[in-house]
Formats: structure tokens, C-alpha cells, sequence
């Protein structure tokens, strides 16, 4: 049964499922969906043009789906869509996208934490972590399994690679190769994260050929493209080596190394 405090405020023209948990003076506005199971706490916003896919969490004071934070945003219609099952904690924000991409999207099984912001047209994958006051500018892409420590800013139109770990503290101006741990300052590639592909399940040899990979690119004296060339003549193509080929040869800011 859907539970909405009467001090709630609920466009009539919400879409609104089964089993939803509304919270005090929460407002939901028009063109919304609201999924089944999904929980939403005290004083959030769920604005115009936002949906929110099934057992969604929304914590105290998120705001989500408001118009983008961009000077050339003219009113045009846009969305933001967050995925099933993914966690937004207090005071989240989250913009809807642009007339360039149409839409800011999240994936299923994230967690973004206390304060974190996601501004328009960016696309964030499954399973992402962002902890607390991580920041993304417009148009960031965040793969699968991604995870960004706290008080990170990411500037606009980055690509951080799926499996990735990015430490806390630090700013991310650049490309993030798939699998990479990166922290430091300047902003450096430290090695391969290991540990978090061994508790996803990747089989050692896999991990073994990353490595090798790593080596190539990160840890010789070649620049990209000779490294490149190498790991296409010496290392196994497994899908793993070809997402990362493919994540470079996509990357249009550099990538750190």
C-alpha cells in the first residue's frame, strides 16, 4: 500500500506505483513517475520530467530533476532518469539534461552519498559508488562498478572507466582508464585495481593480462600510441584489453596516466 504524509505535495499528474513511501513535506512535481517500492524521505524535491525506477531510495533533502546549472539551457523538455535499486542519500542534487543529450541518467545499484552533485547530461553507470561532496560537471560518463572517493570534482565531458577507483580528495581533469586505482598529486595512475576486480570475481588470469597491460601503458617509457601498438602486438585481446583500447581510442580529453 503507498504511504504519502499529509503534508506531502503531489502534482495530480504524478505517476505514482505501488507500495511508494512518500515522506513529510516532501513535493513531487508533474511529468514525474515514481516506481514501485520506491522510499522517499522528508523535505526532498522531485522535480518536473524526473523518474524514478522501482525500490529507488531518495534520503532526507535530495533534490532531483532540477533544471540544469548551464547558461545556455533554454527551458527546453529534458529528463533525468535514476535506475532501479540505486540509493540517492541527503542532500544529493541531480540535474536533468540538455537539448544535447536530452536526459542526465543513472544506473541500477548505485549509491551516491550525502551532498554528492550530478549535473546535466551526464550518464553514470551500474553498480557506482560516489562518495560524500563528489562533484560532476556536465556531461561526465561513469562506467559500471566505478568508484569515486569523497570531495572529488570531475570536470566536464570526462570518462571514468568502468572498475576504476578514484581516491578521495583528488581532482579528476582527465580520462580514467578502465580497472585503474588513481590518486596523487598531480593526478597519477597507481596500478591496476586489483583488489576490487578480485572481489568482483575476475579470474587471475585475467588479472594477470591487465597487469601486463599496465605495464605498457603506464609504466614504460612509451607515450600512448606506441604503447598501444605494443599491447596489440604482446598482449592476449581479451574483452577486458579491447575495453580498454577502445576506451582510449574514445577518449577525447587525454587520458591520466
Amino acid at each position: 500500500m503507498t504511504k504519502i504524509h499529509p503534508t506531502a505535495i503531489v502534482d495530480p499528474s504524478a505517476q505514482i506505483g505501488s507500495e511508494v513511501t512518500v515522506g513529510p513535506h516532501t513535493i513531487i512535481e508533474g511529468d514525474t513517475i515514481i516506481g514501485d517500492n520506491a522510499t522517499i524521505g522528508a523535505n526532498c524535491l522531485v522535480a518536473a520530467n524526473t523518474e524514478l525506477k522501482s525500490t529507488v531510495r531518495l534520503f532526507h533533502g535530495a533534490v532531483v530533476g532540477t533544471i540544469p546549472q548551464d547558461l545556455k539551457f533554454s527551458g527546453e523538455k529534458t529528463r533525468l532518469v535514476i535506475g532501479e535499486n540505486t540509493t540517492i542519500r541527503e542532500y544529493a542534487m541531480l540535474n536533468r539534461g540538455t537539448s544535447e543529450r536530452g536526459e542526465t541518467t543513472i544506473g541500477r545499484n548505485c549509491l551516491l552519498m550525502a551532498y554528492s552533485h550530478v549535473a546535466h547530461d551526464c550518464d553514470v553507470g551500474n553498480h557506482v559508488i560516489m562518495a560524500n561532496a563528489v562533484n560532476l560537471a556536465g556531461h561526465v560518463s561513469i562506467g559500471d562498478y566505478a568508484i569515486i572517493g569523497g570531495v572529488v570534482p570531475v570536470h566536464q565531458f570526462v570518462k571514468i572507466g568502468a572498475h576504476s577507483m578514484i581516491g578521495g580528495g583528488f581532482r579528476v581533469q582527465q580520462d580514467i582508464c578502465p580497472y585503474a586505482l588513481v590518486g596523487g598529486y598531480p593526478l597519477r595512475v597507481a596500478g591496476l585495481n586489483a583488489i576490487g576486480l578480485k572481489r568482483r570475481g575476475f579470474r587471475s588470469e585475467t588479472l594477470q593480462i591487465l597487469e601486463q597491460t599496465f605495464k605498457i601503458l603506464f609504466f614504460s617509457n612509451l607515450n600512448t600510441s606506441q604503447a598501444v601498438e605494443k599491447i596489440k602486438q604482446e598482449v592476449e585481446p581479451i574483452k577486458e584489453v579491447t575495453t580498454i583500447l577502445d576506451f582510449i581510442k574514445n577518449s577525447n580529453r587525454g587520458m591520466i596516466k
